[in-house]
């Protein structure tokens, strides 16, 4: 089975940055996206960012384009999500996901949770004011 391993979360104060990291074991990630969600107390889990594993096409949620910067690396089989410019609001525990792309076409199936059905244990962000 797929393995997702979340690291690079900590406390930083507003304007900081961090970068998390979601090592990826047990499958290649041939036809895969790989999705950053979030879910703050109390909140609902939301979508972040997303990467097309195979042509590495992005997609953020519109609060966290031009901050936020996923990428991946197919020699470590591991996707990263580069966070510049941190808000107190982006405080959350952040999750990393595996789904399949065959057959998916529109953006919005990237962006809905029902695609990914491989999930990290999460890593806790937290921005002070």
């Amino acid at each position: 089975q797929v393995q997702l391993v979340e690291s690079g979360g900590g406390l930083v104060q507003a304007g900081g940055s961090l970068r998390l990291s979601c090592a990826v074991s047990g499958r290649t990630f041939s036809n895969y996206a790989m999705g950053w969600f979030r879910q703050a107390p109390g909140k609902e889990r939301e979508f972040v960012a997303a990467i097309r594993w195979n042509t590495g096409t992005t997609y953020y949620i519109d609060s966290v384009k031009g901050r936020f910067t996923i990428s991946r690396d197919n020699a470590k089989f591991t996707v990263y999500l580069q966070m510049n410019g941190l808000k107190p609001e982006d405080t959350a525990v952040y999750y990393c996901a595996a789904g399949s792309t065959y057959g998916s076409t529109g953006s919005w199936q990237i962006k809905s949770m029902g695609l990914y059905y491989y999930w990290g244990q999460g890593t806790q962000v937290t921005v002070s004011s």
